[in-house]
């Protein structure tokens, strides 16, 4: 798990390897990734955007940009939580994600680049 506090935002991430969905010989390994966010700041605030860069090992970088995260853009008060999961396939077996959200407080349309912490994606196979 790691964790990454920008201007009150807190970002939480813990991964987890499916081997039910990969398939090492065909060089895929899918994992999932839990995001908290929790609003620690004194402003409500709304996620706005995401932007992720993916790096797969031996491959070329991704990037990943849109609106929202899993189809929300959720609205925080002060001292509450966002939670969602997600997924990333990768070839190698061996990656790492890391990016931004792009937040803004409700009272005056200010935005907020909230940093995601970068983690970490090994298949334990990759791991011999």
């Amino acid at each position: 798990m790691v964790t990454e506090i920008t201007q009150g935002v807190k970002v939480t991430v813990e991964t987890e390897y499916q081997p039910a969905y990969s398939s090492p010989s065909q060089y895929h390994f899918v994992f999932t990734y839990r995001i908290t966010i929790e609003n620690q700041s004194e402003y409500t605030i709304q996620l706005k955007r995401r932007h992720w860069h993916i790096h797969d090992a031996g491959f070329l970088m991704r990037e990943v940009e849109g609106e929202g995260v899993v189809g929300q853009q959720p609205v925080l008060e002060p001292g509450q939580s966002h939670q969602y999961v997600s997924g990333c396939n990768l070839k190698s077996g061996i990656g790492k994600m890391t990016g931004t959200y792009t937040m803004e407080r409700i009272i005056d349309g200010t935005p907020l680049q909230v940093i995601i912490p970068e983690f970490t994606m090994i298949a334990p196979l990759r791991l011999n």
